[in-house]
């Protein structure tokens, strides 16, 4: 990870206005990403982070919005580029790799056709030029026998492999940015460890920085620099991977942490969990979201959302239990 900024997110708000009411799935988000740097978002479902990610790149569809903010892209906000100039953009310089490769692959067509479309859209070479690229990447992802199995159709490679296949393709432009979503959710235990990995590896050599989108903190404290903690639309705390578990501030962020199990911890007859379910999104009153399920609610989070408390070292969390106002909040 470099000191140079590349990816810049000012108070991003994105909407869907449905029949039963407004739902703020992304509540006014910010945050920076450096290149090279790899940083982990996590909450539970419905907590806004698929949306954020699908609003960096302007992929929201009906009877969603992006209500106000900037996505700066080396200080060119995407979200003001017209359909025309944002496709130049994705798939070239900012990469997506969905949760599920079976449905994101086209199961009609096969990979040589899919990654040749995208190798040659964006990088503009010829045909030829461009099937020998995806080979290349193919043998980058560790697919055995490459050359012969570029063409053939998803349904013939395993779901390990499939996911492979997206990287390659989500790399194969070379972009600088790699935003994956799930990217080991539907996969083994141990074909997650190797796919993680291999994103690792990939990141340093080609100085690619990566959005991975995830539940798993396991995920997060073995792969990211950085992380997001989102709850109901918004980041609640925001850190580097080692400050946020030693001295986690949010009391969300402590029941994800207590609510994985723990090799260096006595048998537990029950694992902790977070009591209560995510709030309903639609028409949020203006309050901290979190306090029905918060064990150490107070009063005042009932009444306003709480401030951005700053810790240092990027630190940040909003929460009434710290900053200049906790006292005024008991």
């Amino acid at each position: 990870m470099t000191d140079e900024v590349i990816l810049q997110v000012r108070n991003l708000k994105t909407y869907f206005h449905t029949d039963a009411g407004v739902v703020k799935a992304v509540d006014g988000i910010n945050f920076d990403l450096h290149k090279g740097e790899t940083l982990g978002i996590v909450g539970e479902s419905g907590s806004g982070k698929s949306v954020t990610n699908l609003s960096i790149i302007n992929l929201i569809a009906h009877p969603g919005r992006i209500e106000s903010g900037e996505v700066l892209f080396h200080g060119q906000d995407l979200l003001k580029m017209s359909e025309k100039e944002i496709r130049k953009i994705r798939g070239d310089k900012i990469s997506m790799i969905f949760q599920d490769p079976m449905t994101s692959l086209n199961p009609y067509l096969k990979i040589s056709t899919q990654m040749i479309e995208t190798i040659t859209m964006h990088q503009g070479l010829d045909k030829k030029a461009a099937r020998a690229k995806a080979i290349e990447m193919l043998e980058l992802v560790g697919i055995p026998g490459a050359a012969d199995r570029i063409d053939n159709y998803p349904h013939q490679f395993s779901g390990g492999m499939r996911q492979r296949v997206m990287i390659a393709m989500g790399l194969s432009c070379n972009p600088e940015i790699l935003i994956a979503d799930e990217p080991t959710s539907a996969l083994d235990v141990t074909i997650q460890a190797q796919i993680l990995e291999l994103m690792q590896d990939l990141s340093k050599k080609l100085g690619t920085a990566v959005i991975i989108i995830t539940h798993s903190l396991g995920v997060v404290a073995g792969m990211c620099d950085t992380i997001n903690v989102m709850y109901a639309g918004r980041v609640v705390e925001h850190a580097n991977t080692m400050d946020l578990f030693k001295d986690t501030k949010h009391p969300y962020t402590q029941g994800l942490i207590r609510s994985v199990p723990r090799l260096d911890m006595e048998m537990q007859d029950k694992l902790y969990s977070i009591p209560g379910v995510p709030p309903n999104v639609v028409d949020l009153p203006p309050c901290c979201p979190f306090y029905p399920r918060c064990e150490k609610a107070m009063d005042i989070c009932k009444q306003k959302y709480p401030p951005v408390s700053d810790f240092g070292n990027s630190h940040v969390c909003s929460c009434w239990l710290y900053g200049k106002d906790k006292e005024a909040a008991k």
